[in-house]
């Protein structure tokens, strides 16, 4: 299977362009420690899937806080901000290969979780924003990563059908939402993701750590 046989890519963020899970494990440790709570050891899965209100949702819900959902919402963003605009660096090679893809004529989309004050500084530091026909995050959409839809939503706004579109993910869940969908699907794999590893490689078209293996 070759990805330039493809009229588009559809990229996620963390994990599988940025090298930013070990960003939200610390926000995570440091937003429950203030509360005097533990990062219960299966969180960050369970959110990897939700949107930023839906995870502030859960989290609230699940350890009975008294913070408000927008409160919750806009304290992990503060501490992320920084991050995302300073000090976040690519998986390796991801920057190349986006160039890569553009330069075959693929459109390329962006599906991410996060909002525009997180994907835009780092995409932009990272000097690859440009090369982006279209963005959409989790909260256009009803569902989360377990589903299509936000895949869909990027599939449509580039103008090509998912037959035609292939998914790069570092989650299971991102994997399996895609392949719901009828996308081809590429598992980006990271040490975060470690317990998975067998099921993306199973359950993903294709495979790998460095997009310099892809070029």
């Amino acid at each position: 299977m070759r990805v330039t046989d493809f009229k588009a890519a559809i990229f996620d963020l963390d994990g599988t362009l940025i090298r930013s899970n070990g960003v939200w494990s610390e926000i995570d440790r440091k937003f429950m420690g203030k509360r005097g709570l533990e990062v219960p050891a299966d969180y960050y899965k369970a959110v990897s899937t939700k949107n930023f209100r839906t995870a502030a949702v859960y989290t609230k819900e699940l350890f009975d806080l008294p913070d408000s959902v927008e409160d919750i919402m806009q304290e992990w963003q503060d501490m992320a901000v920084y991050e995302y605009t300073y000090l976040i660096g690519e998986v390796e090679g991801a920057g190349d290969y986006l160039r890569y893809l553009h330069g075959k004529g693929l459109k390329l989309g962006l599906a991410t979780a996060n909002s525009a004050a997180l994907y835009a500084p780092v995409l932009k530091r990272l000097g690859v924003y440009e090369l982006f026909d279209t963005f959409v995050t989790t909260e256009q959409v009803e569902r989360g990563k377990g589903f299509p839809d936000v895949y869909e939503l990027a599939c449509e706004n580039l103008g090509a059908a998912p037959e035609n579109s292939i998914v790069f993910e570092d989650i299971i869940e991102g994997i399996r939402g895609a392949k719901l969908g009828g996308f081809k699907a590429a598992a980006c794999l990271n040490e975060h993701y470690s317990a998975d590893k067998e099921a993306l490689i199973a359950e993903s078209d294709m495979h790998f750590e460095s997009y310099r293996e892809l070029m």
